[in-house]
Parts: structure tokens; C-alpha cells; sequence
């Protein structure tokens, strides 16, 4: 089962995800980590947040790319967390996929969720706002956009959060890889 969950800065998007998983069942939980920690206060906000997931018995994997070599439990529970950073390591660290982002990361999405039990990803609405930006990031923004399209075209269900409200775009459904 795929799950995409999308929403806005602060909707409450991650905190959907995250009792989604603690509803699932007591499978092994895997945390995908996709944020790079830049800086001190990257470091604190990470460690922060491991600290939270610990108690709720998450095991946490650091994937900046190449998800499609991540390896998980057979049968785990996996939250992915978030896409628009691993899209955006893909397209601007040295050892991302660049040109090829798009195939890198739905081939990644297709590995997790043949061995994952659920399979929930977290991504950011960023498509709204009418913004005109420089030629990298609408780059950036047109794989991202591709990628959520793909991942949503396989998903089970689909739900954006609005105010930490769940609203369901693509509810029920077979997976299609």
C-alpha cells in the first residue's frame, strides 16, 4: 500500500503521516530521513526530531539520494520523509541524479513499496504560490512536480492536509507500479 500525504508549509502534513503509521500495526517502523543537516542548526533539528520518532519506535535511515539503493526490512513499515528535499539533493548535490532525477526517484519509490508493507511519503505543495523564480529552481520545481504526479499515479491513496485537516484526493484503490 502507497500512501502520498502533501500539504503546505505547517500544514500538519508530517504529524498525519506519522499517526498513519502508528496506526498501521506493529510492524518494524523505518523513518527515510531525506534532509541533509546543514549547519549547527541543522544538526539540533535533526537530532530533535530523531529523539521524537525513537519513542514512537521508528528506526531512522539517512537517504540524501540514490533512494533506489536504500535497502528495508521485507514487510516494514516506511515513512519517506520528505520528497521535495530528496528531489532537491537529486538535483543539486554533487552525487545527485541532476538531468535524471525523475527515473532515479521513481524507481526508488517503485523498489520501497514492492518490499514495504505501507508505504507513506510526505511531499510539499509548492505549486501555488505565482511566483516567477530563476531557471534552477523552476527546474527544480518542474521534476518535483513529475515526481508527484508519478507517485500519485501509483499510489493507493492520496490525501493533502489543509490546516491539519486530512483531505482525501485518492482514496482506496490497487497499486499500480
Amino acid at each position: 500500500m502507497l500512501h502520498l500525504i502533501t500539504g503546505g508549509s505547517g500544514s500538519g502534513k508530517s504529524a498525519y503521516a506519522e499517526e498513519q503509521v502508528l496506526l498501521s500495526g506493529d510492524e518494524k517502523r523505518i523513518y527515510i530521513a531525506t534532509m541533509i543537516p546543514y549547519g549547527e542548526d541543522g544538526r539540533q533539528r535533526v537530532e530533535r526530531h530523531r529523539k521524537l520518532r525513537q519513542q514512537k519506535r521508528f528506526e531512522t535511515l539517512e537517504c540524501y539520494t540514490d533512494l533506489l539503493h536504500l535497502s528495508v526490512p521485507e514487510g516494514a513499515v516506511v515513512l519517506l520523509e520528505c520528497m521535495s528535499n530528496l528531489v532537491a539533493n537529486e538535483v543539486f548535490e554533487p552525487e545527485g541524479a541532476h538531468e535524471k532525477t525523475v527515473q532515479a526517484v521513481t524507481a526508488g519509490v517503485e523498489k520501497l513499496g514492492g518490499r514495504a508493507k505501507q508505504l507513506f511519503i510526505v511531499t510539499n505543495e509548492v505549486f501555488s504560490d505565482g511566483i516567477s523564480y530563476d531557471p534552477e529552481t523552476t527546474r527544480y520545481l518542474s521534476y518535483l512536480g513529475e515526481v508527484n504526479r508519478e507517485i500519485a499515479r501509483m499510489a493507493d491513496r492520496v490525501t493533502e492536509v489543509v490546516y491539519g485537516i486530512p483531505v482525501q484526493i485518492k482514496p482506496g484503490g490497487q497499486m499500480k507500479l
